[in-house]
């Protein structure tokens, strides 16, 4: 058996999730694991892999599930430890363990015969397949740091926990109310669990702002452990040990909470320190917003799948219901499946298009949304084998590749789904297939008139967006006095330590939210052409073409004086029929003069020139921390990485003005590629706008592909686009099947000395589909919490009529929903 091997360090073994579809061991086909890639796949999808790479040796894993043997007396038999049981799966939430129980099988199955050996099987299989085979059942998931529980589980349990010591001082913490003992902080507030003093924290640990009393106080008593207040739930809490310096465990931190008068069991943390029960039936955004307290009926079939939480994804799992529920992804993705599966990579866990193709499928299908069983059947299924139905997907794989490359998105915490919508528009933007990109749907162009109010004049530009940015008008609420009066009783509450009133929401009428977007604001930094110098400016901003799909923001977050995330709780009356046609730029009115074409100075320091100029550096160096300060002003996250790299990682400010310079290019938002970095062309040549001569392909990769049946001026194209790289050449051939009405132009480009020069035209603007301003609501996300930091998402979208809530991977009829309360908002623009 020639093509098993045996896993190295580092090697990905996926033995829970097929490639192309969410089958598992738990699936009625089992699992198929490569013996040689150690990639997964499910039935229908294992014959593509061996047709493919030839490698015919899998392993076959199936978990079965049965109905427990029962005692004498009518119950199951005593709990004992199952030696049948080995693989790391989840168990089935739809049943109950008390009545069924679970066997793991493996064997191996042999291609194209479908040779099958059982395992374990040592007198007959060489000691090599015997030690790849255990080597495949013991290895660990490559999602294993994904997982809801690892982030909590990898935290070292405090050397203080066991022997804490806890003064009798009679203090009891109030369940509201708290403030720092030694300022007047209330947010940001830490238990220490031996004294009991209420202290706050700083800004290096949790990234929330606070004076470090908390710390001082541990450095003049040296009590070692306090606990984050509005953390705590009967899961746990934030635990700090000043001591160790690092977040740790305490497995006794129901005891050391009750000695404060804390019953952790009947916690709800929030970050403002608040309780279920300090909160009155449907005020709470949370209840709002999922529809607690009315029975939903759940939906089934096609379209009405939902996703699970991997703990934290929630932003993930609702921007990508409301992507899928659009027609040009569902056609770009699961319309082309087959010629996408058919032609994905050697290993399509590492392919954009092949995970979007498999998520938009397990969402779009219904495989995985199917009814409950009737009853009277389970007793008769159940009687010989339940096969299990799966509700809900797990998006692991997904979130693993779309995140990999980005600092906060591959982390386990709470993210903003306004910027995952950006990131992943981003992904779909550079890993097009072909001509056609779904993406288009949500581009428009923006023209921005600026004045400068000392000479007048005025310059318009224009730049490319994907979503409307509305502001929340504060000053309009509707309802000034009852927040007056609120928020007086509220702060008497919290002085005497009694409940909380009922809550008053700001209400703001969304014509207000409007008119704050199309307000003139001023430009910082304003830098005047026709003075060449600094002076006072102001903005405008008006839409140069409307989008097939809207996309507006409500900017409820924003920052504290004291630097912590806050949010506007607030009430938007958001029309289901959306006109913004005045909103329809006119570009240069008569009487306007124009500010001089003249750019800003780039001022670089003296003692950077050099460095700049000579020395530029390895794109792998970008420095992240200035690329993410440039991403978070709202320019493209390539863009950023570009500017960095281009001004020798000085810093963000010289970014910026390169930022400034560059950004009406056609290219301003590509990924940042150096053809000639490391082979013929260099990249300072690069950098100063040469571009190498020399870009014909090596002749052994070109010999590779023409070896499998393509033409050489075919292959030659393809390396040329793909900066000769084979697997990406591949793909380019595929995706390029009009290729062959441009051959007499490749063959003529061979011969021509400057190769590289693909064309000469000039590059065409981004493509937008213009229209209409008028747009109705079909899906909004919406968000509870207090900051992007925490919180939970959910989704509602209108699917036949009706509305639907998809909160994880429950989806049911919408019956109230609050569309008043949203944080992203989709609308589709009504035919004219």
């Amino acid at each position: 058996m020639p093509t098993i091997r045996v896993p190295r360090s580092g090697d990905r073994v996926y033995k829970n999730e097929c490639a192309f579809s969410y089958d598992s061991p738990n699936s009625e086909g089992g699992l198929y694991v490569c013996m040689n890639t150690f990639l997964a796949f499910g039935r229908e999808h294992v014959e593509r892999h061996f047709r493919k790479t030839g490698q015919s040796v899998y392993m076959h894993l199936k978990r079965h599930v049965r109905e427990k043997v029962r005692g004498a007396s009518g119950g199951a038999l005593p709990k004992r430890r199952n030696s049948k049981i080995f693989l790391d799966l989840d168990t089935d939430d739809d049943l109950n363990s008390d009545d069924y129980e679970y066997e793991d099988e493996a064997k191996l199955v042999i291609f194209p015969d479908h040779y099958e050996i059982a395992l374990p099987n040592i007198e007959e299989l060489p000691a090599l397949v015997t030690i790849a085979c255990d080597a495949v059942l013991s290895s660990k998931s490559p999602y294993r740091k994904q997982d809801p529980d690892t982030w909590e589980s990898e935290l070292p349990v405090s050397k203080y926990a066991n022997n804490l010591t806890q003064l009798d001082s009679g203090v009891r913490i109030p369940p509201s109310g708290w403030k720092c003992a030694r300022c007047d902080l209330r947010e940001n507030l830490w238990l220490n669990l031996t004294d009991g003093s209420v202290l706050c924290g700083k800004w290096f640990f949790d990234s929330s702002g606070g004076n470090g009393h908390a710390l001082e106080h541990y450095r003049d008593t040296g009590y070692p452990l306090a606990v984050k207040l509005g953390t705590i739930t009967p899961d746990g809490a934030d635990v700090y040990s000043f001591q160790e310096e690092e977040p740790v465990l305490d497995p006794h931190l129901a005891k050391h909470l009750a000695h404060f008068g804390i019953d952790m069991l009947h916690m709800h943390g929030t970050e403002n320190g608040l309780w279920d029960n300090d909160l009155k039936p449907r005020v709470s955004e949370w209840e709002v917003i999922q529809e607690s307290g009315t029975k939903l009926k759940p939906m089934y079939g096609p379209g009405y799948t939902g996703l699970k939480n991997l703990g934290n994804s929630c932003y993930l799992s609702s921007v990508m219901q409301a992507i899928f529920s659009i027609p040009e992804f569902q056609r770009a993705y699961v319309g082309n499946l087959p010629r996408i599966f058919d032609y994905s990579p050697l290993d399509p866990t590492q392919d954009f298009n092949t995970q979007m193709t498999k998520l938009g499928h397990g969402l779009l299908s219904g495989q995985y949304s199917k009814p409950p069983v009737k009853s009277e059947l389970i007793e008769q299924v159940m009687k010989e084998e339940h096969k299990p139905q799966q509700n809900g997907i797990s998006p692991r794989m997904f979130k693993a590749f779309v995140s990999k490359s980005h600092p906060e998105f591959s982390s386990n915490r709470q993210q903003d789904a306004q910027e995952f919508f950006l990131h992943l528009v981003n992904l779909v933007e550079r890993n097009r297939i072909g001509s056609e990109n779904p993406s288009d749907v949500f581009r428009f162009l923006v023209e921005e008139r600026i004045q400068c109010c000392q000479t007048r004049k005025v310059r318009y530009t224009e730049r490319v967006d994907y979503l409307m940015q509305l502001p929340v008008a504060m000053e309009a609420a509707t309802n000034k006095d009852e927040l007056i009066a609120y928020e007086l009783t509220r702060r008497d509450a919290e002085a005497n330590r009694r409940p909380l009133p009922e809550l008053v929401r700001a209400k703001i009428p969304f014509s207000a939210c409007l008119q704050a977007f199309s307000e003139p604001e001023n430009v910082d930094d304003f830098w005047s052409s026709a003075l060449q110098a600094k002076s006072a400016g102001v903005k405008t901003s008006r839409f140069a073409s409307f989008p097939e799909y809207l996309v507006v923001q409500i900017k409820k977050f924003t920052f504290g004086l004291d630097w912590v995330p806050k949010k506007f709780d607030v009430s938007i009356d958001m029309p289901d029929l959306l006109d913004i046609n005045h909103l329809r730029a006119r570009g240069l009115q008569p009487g306007e003069e124009e500010l001089p074409d003249i750019s800003p100075p780039i001022v670089i320091p003296d003692d950077s020139k050099d460095r700049l100029m000579n020395q530029l550096i390895d794109p792998s160096d970008v420095d992240e921390s200035s690329v993410m300060q440039l991403a978070e002003m709202g320019f493209p996250l390539e863009a950023c990485r570009k500017a960095v790299y281009f001004t020798g990682n000085m810093g963000a400010e010289v970014a910026f003005n390169w930022i400034i310079v560059h950004m009406e290019e056609p290219d301003f938002a590509e990924p940042l590629t150096m053809p000639g970095y490391g082979g013929a062309a260099s990249a300072g040549a690069s950098f100063f706008g040469a571009t190498g001569l020399d870009n014909q392909p090596p002749e052994e990769i070109v010999a590779i592909i023409t070896s499998m049946g393509f033409q050489r001026n075919q292959a030659i194209q393809a390396l040329r686009a793909t900066n000769h790289n084979l697997e990406r050449a591949l793909d380019w051939i595929f995706s390029h099947p009009e290729f062959e009405e441009d051959s007499d132009f490749v063959i003529e480009m061979e011969n021509n000395a400057n190769a590289n020069i693909i064309s000469e035209a000039k590059p065409e603007g981004p493509r937008v589909k213009d229209g209409s301003g008028m747009y109705e609501l079909f899906a909004f996300i919406s968000h509870m919490g207090t900051s992007t930091m925490s919180g939970h998402y959910v989704c509602h979208i209108k699917k036949e009529g009706r509305w639907v809530i998809y909160n994880d991977h429950k989806v049911c009829a919408s019956e109230r929903p609050p569309k008043d309360l949203g944080y992203m908002y989709f609308y589709h623009r009504i035919p004219s």
